[in-house]
């Protein structure tokens, strides 16, 4: 019963939160200025399919320049944040200078501005002239400063995952005679990165978002799309398309985030 009340409750104050930005859009002395400039349902179409003929790029087709670097960079991004991690948590003499060069990679690319290193990779590669290296898309430079950038982020999750693993477990293992890589991948890994999927997540989520930033280097996904025919057809209403596309695409990770978050809660609580 008490969980058909929350339903309801939730669902009406839904209703009011939406009700009252309806209520404010056609009440407002300029309501009916930004219903026009932002919500025109045939500016919203038009924007969604394109327009070839007035060279309107498809905010739609946008999008899924938007995912496929999203998808790229996300494998690419574990690896890399995997591999810094391992490196900082190595015991090795022999690779104590890759542990100093990865400290100072976290270090930098967590306080450098995302921006920034489109910026650097996106024009200062090009202008290396390095051959084929020099002459790739926008948007492959896009997906090599969000990787590049997102290392650093991820492998401080994986670090932090790692530390969490009792000590005991660390400690059995040796006992039994394993070597400090085999107990890393046997024994320590499978453990924490059951723990940082949901913040792992969030980061992928943040990172789905930050594709929009390519558009700065000329790459034509959903933000540039919209950002063409709003400059072409005078009418913002192409750059309401492209934010509930990206929501399509976050609120169901976002949700399943939750739900992974709420189920190991659930089994944390079980064990005490």
């Amino acid at each position: 019963m008490s969980g058909r009340r929350a339903i309801v409750a939730s669902s009406l104050s839904s209703l009011l939160i939406v009700g009252a930005i309806v209520a404010i859009l056609y009440l407002a002395p300029g309501g009916a200025t930004v219903r026009n400039a932002f919500f025109d349902p045939h500016s919203m179409w038009q924007a969604l399919v394109g327009d070839p003929s007035k060279g309107l790029s498809s905010v739609g087709k946008g999008l899924l320049t938007n995912a496929w670097m999203f998808v790229v960079a996300e494998a690419l991004v574990l690896v890399c944040g995997l591999l810094l991690a391992w490196v900082r948590l190595s015991h090795s003499p022999v690779l104590f200078p890759f542990r100093v060069l990865s400290t100072m990679y976290t270090d930098v690319f967590r306080g450098v501005p995302i921006l920034l290193v489109i910026f650097v990779v996106g024009f200062g590669v090009p202008a290396l002239q390095l051959g084929t290296i020099s002459n790739q898309s926008p948007a492959v430079y896009g997906v090599a400063a969000l990787t590049i950038t997102y290392s650093a982020y991820v492998a401080e999750v994986f670090r932090a995952g790692i530390y969490a693993v009792p000590q005991g477990q660390l400690l059995a293992a040796r006992s039994l005679g394993l070597a400090h890589s085999t107990t890393m991948r046997r024994v320590i890994l499978p453990q924490a990165v059951r723990t940082v999927i949901p913040p792992l997540l969030n980061d992928f989520i943040s990172l789905q978002k930050d594709t929009a930033l390519v558009s700065t280097l000329g790459a034509i996904e959903a933000t540039r799309a919209a950002q063409i025919y709003a400059s072409t057809e005078f009418n913002f209403s192409s750059y309401t398309v492209a934010s509930l596309l990206f929501l399509a695409l976050t609120i169901p990770l976002t949700r399943f985030t939750d739900r992974l978050i709420a189920k190991d809660r659930t089994k944390r609580l079980a064990n005490v």
